[in-house]
């Protein structure tokens, strides 16, 4: 038989065209003795270089190409529809011969994105194929190409024109490509059948004497995927597969097919089936794999080198880190050197301290350093990072190994506004056409899959729902390891909880059943990892040593002006492509905001690279567990464990943030008992305490093993470094192998062999878990930085998270509640002292930024400062819209400041004036406005006047209307609207120790207790109540309660609904009972069923028993004592009364109840609270 090449084959990459996946294609092709394969996905090259490295790795030669969007002008992009115009898109295939055809098979399909790009078809035209045309191979392609629709619909004389066209520019490499595929019997209605098309293609081969080629235009690698790929194409263009006159193909036969298949399907034309063995022979095996090349760094006069300036930029850089260079510096600073030199990097270095000090020349904040870049000196010296590796042991060859050079990876944190100026930087030194962000490939996961094919099959969406419910929550289960064959993948089954193997095995049950769903599972298995769409790298970014598109393809995206790889970041060192992540961290602006209220408020400067590392109050801070808002040490679990630790030194945080992890977290009850004595310190060998003792004895850091593997052992640097990396990623054949040499090199230094076997086995046990040292020392600087800000300057660094923040409102709510446990005063807006975001006043009171409230916005804000600046404070309303430019404030942004409180600085007037009529306007706003902007029509007329302004004929300012103020709960509801949030106050804050006495559960924990089934105890106010009637005339509601955290939602029907109807309004402050119960149509949902509702005021009447106070031994004064009990005498009643009395550094705890004394324990709770009394009712 023959042998046959397919050259017409799509893939993943075809988005949401093709079905194929590289890998199984290829392997397709190895089984059936295929010599090589083709790529030629629509208009993009996306899987070229994995198709490249797949075909490599089974000796198998890969074409590489594409089938190209044609059109007569690719800069033509907007049609008249009313005219008949649209846009003609032919498909084109094109396959690259050699290296150069590799290159202009790029520039083609780069420049169909630059250049002709409309909507999502990246078009090219005649034009740029007589540019970019040597080293292709052409064919006439499918039935969607330019001859055959010629064919098809002008006829065979225009047909043959456009195929001399074709042939006078490829000549040889032009050939009449032959498709047979079934339901092409009657194209587009016109009677003419594929095969017609072929016939008519054959005359033209022998008249032309052109070679003809024999393809099957495959989408998927086996027959029976067409219905997977059919579902594919539903969800490109948004139909359901019931739709009659949906976009279909015509039927199962676009597979990738055998060659044996091929060679009977074209046995009366063979030689189509020889002439593609001709092409396969006349393609070079392409290499796409390069070394990284670096773009050119331009060298100042007097240095002939990079690597001559760069060790300049370095010794120059250590006279200012180091003063005096020391002997061990020196030794450091020499031998980073000469690595960098032998593995060719100092171009690498110099790019990346060009742009870090350019950065802090323009302001932007640079991170001390991420990863394991903080182990150079060098990077140090040069100011790349910001972390002594001298000091802080950590290791240079941990991030380039001597030994085994490999690219180097600087991955450099910016503040998250600043980012995009250094990415500007970059593009304007080395030029747009060399810079580019990196894609990614969005695939299909489990549930989107399940989500994605049950909207196709139109499976109604509450049973889809339902089935990805019961989809395993474990991250690494996937429908092929759960649906694997016989039974679920069992390392999956292993890392899974019971839960989870319950619900994988339920889900199995639904996948075998004979049903849609069933069938719905199924398919969508098949879909998994199918490439459904196109992104953006977060954070890296492309440069290279000329135009970008003579080393990559590229295309754009709508949310970037830069260029995008058509590469992703998995394969772009390979590809020869210098990465470098340009990443935004949002702490080193707030940092950096924190450090400019300072310097606004106190006029003290603070240098976050000179923050001393010895600070007292930060330690303290630390130790309190204090730590919301620190980077990196404030969750609940963290907190916790500062208050154990009681940190005193930075290494002690740089250990904390290695050990809170997943795996090392065991190991913090052992870090902490030995740092306070509490467990005795050991060491398998006396040698190791050198470098255990910062760590009390248990290896934290992978440092510590590379250092101690050299020193027991005697490795190499770089051996040591091979280790680490054998050990971190599990490779048990490079660990076996360095055995021998570990126990060899520890013997010749006298180590005890039952000794040196225990430290190898903790270490293969524990070096999985341990962390970078030099990653954690640059991020637990980055926390102590936060800290000091925190226990030094507590309101301008609260200030600026609350910034930071401000477009989450759950978290501003978060972040408000720790100012006031720190004891800060956060006001609400202010026209007379609001900045643009939160600021501090010069009473150290933490105020509103307007430009959080909303509809007021940037530019209205802007305007009040800029005129406040100039003027000084407003005096009124009036006096505000007088001076204002009013073409930057309107209407709506004046509500949303009266609203917020943005006019309660202006005495004597309250916010429900503002809406008031006023003679004819709807309100005094609005009057206000009119009136400011005709004073400043007058104003301007009188000074435009030849006598100039005059105070006569000014017009009257309005009178302030009268109007009833609103209630607390209306003026805070009011204020809601506009902030997201209570600034003010809080319609509970009345409520506060009823709430405390009698719920035993907070809104924000409601969820928590689904599974309990305990019954909850909660409390708050209405904020949803909507009253309905059902289709059967019944009512129900729909209602919602919210307290100081957190929000409950609740639907009531039937006779719940009657029964408690009457409480849920708007305002109502409500105490209910209930609990959690499975939805009655899903057992996997639940709801909160109510059993008991009340007003809450009426619970702390009816439900007060007694009250207990509760305060330090060292508060007890006969002072305090007195103010007590005259406060019980005021406050007389019929409730018992206890006192608390604690000492928490001695642990004791006196409960003292009064017998005969009684009180009113609902009027004493708030008094006692004004001095400061912890009290609880009972």
């Amino acid at each position: 038989m023959p042998d046959f090449c397919h050259l017409h084959c799509h893939t993943q990459y075809s988005l949401l065209d093709g079905a194929s996946e590289i890998g199984t294609m290829m392997d397709k092709a190895v089984r059936d003795g295929q010599k090589g394969v083709a790529l030629t996905d629509h208009g993009n090259m996306f899987g070229a270089f994995k198709f490249v490295a797949e075909a490599n790795k089974r000796d198998i030669k890969p074409i590489v190409g594409c089938e190209f969007y044609m059109v007569k002008d690719r800069h033509v992009r907007s049609f008249a529809k009313a005219k008949g115009e649209k846009d003609k898109r032919y498909h084109q295939l094109l396959l690259a011969k050699n290296q150069v055809g590799y290159q202009n098979l790029c520039k083609l399909c780069s420049l169909g994105f630059m250049e002709g790009l409309y909507s999502k078809f990246p078009r090219i035209d005649k034009e740029l194929l007589l540019q970019y045309s040597e080293g292709l191979i052409a064919t006439s392609c499918c039935i969607g190409a330019e001859i055959p629709q010629a064919i098809l619909h002008h006829g065979e004389e225009r047909a043959e024109e456009l195929l001399k066209w074709w042939y006078d520019v490829f000549g040889e490499d032009f050939y009449i490509e032959l498709q047979r595929h079934q339901g092409l019997e009657d194209i587009d209605g016109l009677g003419i059948s594929q095969e017609d098309i072929n016939q008519v293609l054959l005359k033209f081969a022998n008249k032309y004497n052109i070679k003809v080629i024999a393809t099957n235009d495959s989408h998927y690698v086996e027959e029976e995927d067409w219905m997977p790929h059919d579902i594919l194409l539903c969800v490109n263009t948004g139909q359901k597969m019931d739709e009659t006159n949906r976009f279909k193909f015509p039927s199962s036969d676009f597979y990738f097919k055998t060659q044996a298949q091929m060679n009977q399907l074209f046995s009366d034309v063979p030689h189509a089936i020889d002439n593609t063995m001709e092409i396969y022979s006349k393609i070079d095996k392409l290499e796409l794999a390069r070394d990284v090349l670096l773009p050119a760094y331009p060298l100042p006069p007097g240095f002939e080198t990079q690597d001559q300036f760069l060790r300049h930029l370095t010794y120059e850089g250590a006279k200012k880190r180091y003063g005096e260079i020391s002997e061990v510096v020196r030794e450091r600073l020499d031998f980073e050197l000469s690595v960098i030199k032998a593995s060719g990097y100092p171009g690498y270095f110099l790019i990346v301290q060009d742009f870090t000090t350019e950065a802090r020349r323009m302001g932007v904040a640079v991170g001390p350093g991420r990863g394991s870049a903080a182990g150079s000196a060098v990077a140090y010296c040069v100011g790349i990072t910001n972390v002594d590796p001298i000091k802080y042991d950590l290791l240079f060859e941990r991030f380039l190994n001597p030994e085994r050079v490999s690219m180097p990876d600087i991955d450099i944190d910016f503040d998250d506004e600043g980012r995009s100026r250094i990415i500007d930087y970059v593009i304007d030194k080395y030029g747009k056409n060399q810079v580019a962000q990196i894609i990614t490939y969005g695939s299909m996961a489990a549930r989107s899959s399940i989500k994605d094919v049950g909207r196709v099959m139109d499976v109604p969406l509450d049973e889809v729902v339902k089935v990805t419910k019961s989809f395993p929550d474990n991250l690494g289960a996937t429908l092929k390891k759960v649906l694997a064959d016989k039974q679920m993948d069992p390392k999956l089954k292993d890392a899974m909880n019971s839960e989870d193997v319950e619900k994988a095995r339920v889900f199995r049950e639904l996948a075998e059943e004979d049903s849609v769903t069933g069938k719905m599972i199924r398919l969508a298995k098949k879909l998994e990892g199918s490439v459904r769409n196109t992104g953006i790298h977060a954070c890296g970014v492309i440069i290279t040593p000329d135009d970008i598109t003579n080393y990559v393809p590229v295309s754009v995206a709508k949310d970037s002006d830069l260029l995008v790889s058509q590469f992703d970041n998995s394969v772009a060192e390979d590809a020869g492509l210098l990465k470098m992540d340009f990443l935004g961290l949002k702490t080193l602006t707030i940092i950096r905001d924190a450090i400019r209220l300072v310097k606004q408020t106190n006029g003290i400067d603070v240098d976050p690279d000179e923050i001393p590392l010895d600070d007292e109050p930060t330690y303290q801070l630390f130790q309190r567990g204090e730590t919301v808002g620190i980077f990196q040490y404030e969750s609940g679990g963290m907190q916790k464990h500062m208050r154990d630790l009681k940190p005193n030194k930075f290494e002690d945080l740089i250990a904390m943030n290695a050990l809170y992890r997943p795996g090392p977290l065991a190991y913090i009850p052992d870090f902490i008992a030995r740092k306070h004595g509490r467990q005795k310190v050991t060491y398998d060998l006396p040698a190791m305490e050198e470098y255990l003792s910062e760590t009390y004895g248990i290896t934290v850091y992978q440092e510590q093993v590379m250092l101690l593997s050299q020193k027991l052992a005697g490795f190499s640097k770089g051996e040591a470094d091979v280790l680490r990396k054998g050990m971190g990623k599990k490779k048990k054949k490079v660990v076996d192998a360095m055995y021998p040499k570990f126990v060899e090199g520890c013997a010749k230094n006298g180590h005890p062999k039952e000794k040196v076997d225990k430290i190898w086995k903790d270490w293969e046990a524990f070096a999985s878990y341990a962390f970078n040292k030099s990653h954690s020392t640059c991020y637990a600087l980055v926390a102590f930085q936060t800290a000091y800000l925190k226990a030094n300057y507590p309101a301008e660094f609260m200030a600026s998270v609350l910034t930071h923040n401000k477009s989450d409102i759950s978290k501003v709510t978060f972040f408000l509640r720790e100012c006031k446990r720190m004891g800060l005063d956060v006001l609400g807006p202010d026209v007379n002292e609001s900045g643009m975001n939160f600021n501090v006043n010069k009473k150290g009171q933490i105020r509103f930024g307007m430009s959080a409230l909303k509809g007021v916005g940037e530019g209205p804000v802007e305007a009040i400062i800029e005129e406040r600046e100039k003027g000084g404070n407003y005096t009124s309303i009036f006096d505000l819209t007088r001076r204002l430019n009013l073409r930057s404030v309107n209407k709506r942004a004046m509500e949303g400041l009266a609203y917020g409180g943005g006019f309660d600085c202006f005495e004597g007037i309250h916010r429900a004036q503002y809406f008031t009529t006023s003679e004819k306007y709807d309100s005094i706003l609005e009057h206000a406005l009119k009136y400011g902007a005709a004073h400043q029509s007058q104003q301007a007329n009188q000074q435009n006047s030849l006598f100039g302004g005059t105070d006569e004929g000014m017009i009257p300012e309005p009178k302030m209307p009268t109007a009833e103020e609103w209630n607390l709960v209306v003026k805070l509801e009011k204020e809601k609207e506009v902030t997201g949030i209570y600034v003010s106050g809080h319609p509970l804050d009345n409520y506060r120790f009823e709430i405390e006495s009698f719920t035993n559960c907070t809104l924000e924990d409601a969820e928590n207790n689904q599974k309990s089934g305990r019954e909850l105890k909660l409390a708050g106010i209405v904020t949803k109540a909507s009253h309905r009637i059902s289709k059967k005339g019944t009512g129900w509601g729909d209602f919602a309660i919210q307290d100081f955290n957190g929000a409950l939602e609740m639907r009531m029907f039937s006779g719940d609904y009657m029964k408690f109807k009457n409480f849920f309004e708007p305002g109502a402050i409500l105490f209910l009972k209930g609990s959690y119960k499975t939805r009655w149509n899903n057992d996997d949902e639940y709801e909160f069923k109510v059993k008991e509702v009340q007003l809450l005021e009426d619970v702390a009447k009816d439900g007060t028993q007694g009250i207990t106070l509760t305060f330090h031994i060292d508060d007890v004064t006969p002072d305090f004592i007195e103010k007590v009990d005259t406060l019980c005498t005021q406050h007389k009643g019929k409730h018992r009364i206890q006192m608390v009395v604690e000492d928490p550094e001695e642990r004791v705890r006196i409960a003292l109840r009064a017998k005969a004394r009684k009180v009113n324990a609902n009027e004493l709770v708030g008094a006692l609270s004004e001095m400061g009394v912890k009290c609880r009712l009972n």
